[in-house]
């Protein structure tokens, strides 16, 4: 399978640089694989497919403000985005200029808020980097660092909760899970009372999720990992919605990663801490999922062969065309699809 096949059209135009005003109107796509069918509605919609003793399994990793700026001892401006905690205060970061930022350099972030040293130069050249300071890290963070937003989007964001989710909890994120910045707790609360059940997992999502295939065929790519846990009041929800012949349907491709890693072939879930780079592509038999609300991701992507191994390549090619021709909004803070 030729990584070219997952390609379509986009017009730089319909990438959405800004959220939408009301996170609940943007346009939801829904896709019936039964039927084969498109349908184009609003996102509050998305309450007229979920059914009683359905259960949605939701991200709520918390995005940190990973992208920090700083100067070395020289003076000369670098920029930090930190990837993951490798433990303590020692992280796996990407760091600019990278030819300058060799092993035993010390930086400087916020007048003196926060140092860092360069331990090591990793593999793929990001660097190893041991942080000190005073007081709590993630509010050092949030004084001195801004949201790590994808390469495409080059608006400045004016307001960082917009890219959180509305339940997000657990903080350690470089990208958010996208597909649930269009939920409000009025739209959740709504979801509850209709009787449809929530469960949360928590995977970090890593910068890797933007990360472009370059190997000509789909098979060869290799896979980021990403730290995720799982809590067994969820286990249990998921588990008690499969055993009665219900829908378990994931908020976004982090959560269906998770659930896929962890089910066993019954669609069985079990509490769980670990790494995943589980890498679905068409050919992949889901064990766990259902049914996936997702955004619109880019062309030649993981993501992309992600939902065509759920839909159908062509089916999916087809609806994505389609949202172009009818100018949808794509990427993370465009709209949305439910694959049913």
């Amino acid at each position: 399978m030729k990584v070219s096949e997952f390609d379509y059209d986009l017009p730089e135009e319909l990438i959405a640089q800004t959220p939408i005003e009301k996170r609940d109107e943007s346009r939801l796509m829904v896709l019936d694989r039964s039927k084969q069918t498109i349908e184009h509605k609003i996102f509050k919609d998305i309450i007229e497919y979920l059914e009683p003793g359905d259960c949605l399994v939701r991200n709520n990793t918390k995005v940190i403000p990973a992208r920090i700026y700083g100067k070395k001892e020289t003076g000369a401006h670098v920029e930090f985005l930190l990837l993951n905690n490798i433990e303590g205060d020692i992280w796996e970061s990407i760091v600019r200029p990278g030819n300058k930022l060799h092993v035993g350099t010390k930086v400087i972030f916020g007048d003196g808020l926060l140092t860092a040293e360069i331990l090591e130069i990793m593999p793929g050249g990001t660097r190893k980097v041991k942080f000190t300071y005073k007081g709590i890290f993630n509010e050092i963070l949030d004084k001195i660092g801004l949201m790590p937003l994808p390469p495409y989007i080059h608006e400045e964001l004016k307001d960082n909760d917009r890219y959180q989710t509305v339940y997000a909890k657990y903080e350690g994120s470089a990208a958010a899970p996208t597909a649930g910045l269009h939920f409000t707790p009025e739209l959740l609360k709504q979801i509850e009372e209709k009787g449809i059940k929530i469960a949360n997992v928590t995977l970090h999502v890593g910068i890797g999720t933007f990360r472009p295939v370059k190997e000509e065929n789909v098979e060869e790519h290799q896979m980021h990992t990403e730290h995720f846990y799982i809590k067994q009041e969820d286990v249990d929800k998921i588990n008690e919605t499969k055993q009665q012949g219900k829908r378990v349907i994931a908020v976004g491709t982090t959560s269906c990663r998770v659930l896929e890693t962890i089910a066993d072939e019954h669609g069985m879930v079990k509490e769980k801490e670990g790494d995943t780079g589980i890498y679905i592509y068409p050919g992949y038999h889901f064990k766990c999922l259902d049914g996936l609300i997702t955004n619109f991701h880019l062309p030649q992507s993981t993501l992309l062969m992600l939902v065509s191994a759920l839909a159908g390549k062509d089916y999916i090619i087809k609806a994505y065309n389609e949202a172009v021709k009818e100018k949808y909004r794509f990427f993370s803070f465009g709209d949305a699809m439910f694959i049913k």
